[in-house]
């Protein structure tokens, strides 16, 4: 997990130490919407600095967040089943953020996880049928 509110400064930098590519997991924060594990949070998708940054370049706060994650040398693959929000994610290759809007967002890590400890990830807790498999 990887977005504007839980960055891993420390993954990333031992990452980087090994030559390892950091691929953010939910990199526009939908992990925030998930039943039981968002609630009572502020949406990263609502938040005001991404919205004014958004507004600003004419885009969406998600193909903020997708230019932030590439503009930082992150591999950055957000999920969508949505043909017009999967074409809106490609859609923020003429972006171009200044110093400062990173730096806006990069100071919204709430240092907070969204979705559940990797760890605790569990057949039995997780598991769902997929009937197309």
């Amino acid at each position: 997990e990887l977005h504007p509110y839980f960055q891993q400064p420390d993954v990333q930098e031992a990452n980087a130490r090994h030559g390892v590519l950091t691929q953010a997991w939910s990199p526009i924060g939908g992990i925030t919407f998930y039943p039981g594990f968002g609630e009572g949070r502020v949406s990263v998708m609502d938040d005001p600095t991404i919205a004014r940054i958004a507004q600003a370049h004419g885009k969406t706060p998600a193909q903020v967040m997708l230019r932030w994650h590439l503009d930082q040398g992150r591999s950055a693959i957000p999920k969508s089943v949505n043909p017009s929000r999967i074409a809106e994610n490609f859609d923020m290759f003429d972006v171009a953020l200044t110093g400062d809007e990173i730096v806006a967002i990069n100071a919204l890590d709430t240092g907070v996880r969204g979705g559940p400890v990797p760890a605790d990830v569990t057949l039995e807790d997780f598991s769902m049928d997929i009937p197309e498999a």
